[in-house]
């Protein structure tokens, strides 16, 4: 059974930079995507950013380019979220999420982690 697993989230001040990062177990990953979204209060999930887990070929949002950057490490399973310059609407509940197939369809979704950006 896949497991994802975010950490990094919490409370920084606008311009300010964290990292997170999505733990994945169960099964060898080498091959789909691993997507970030996230959900604003009172907002439907929107995509953040995706890799491939082969070959590492990445996709931003319009809104994160140029200030946030994803990353791999397939020896630990684990994809990365550096979010720098981050900004007030950035605030929301991340998640990682995980489309084996590359197919448009996420079977696999983290708990989520809060990221809060104060003024």
């Amino acid at each position: 059974q896949v497991q994802l697993v975010e950490s990094g989230g919490g409370l920084v001040q606008a311009g300010g930079s964290l990292r997170l990062s999505c733990a994945a177990s169960g099964r060898t990953f080498s091959s789909g995507d691993m997507d970030w979204f996230r959900q604003a209060p009172g907002k439907e999930r929107e995509f953040v950013a995706r890799i491939t887990w082969s070959g590492g070929a990445t996709a931003y949002a319009d809104s994160v380019k140029g200030r946030f950057t994803i990353s791999r490490d397939n020896a630990k399973s684990t994809v990365y979220l550096q979010m720098n310059s981050l900004r007030r609407e950035d605030t929301a509940v991340y998640y990682c999420a995980y489309d084996a197939a590359r197919s448009g369809r996420y079977l696999y979704w983290g708990q989520g982690t809060q990221v809060t950006v104060s003024a």
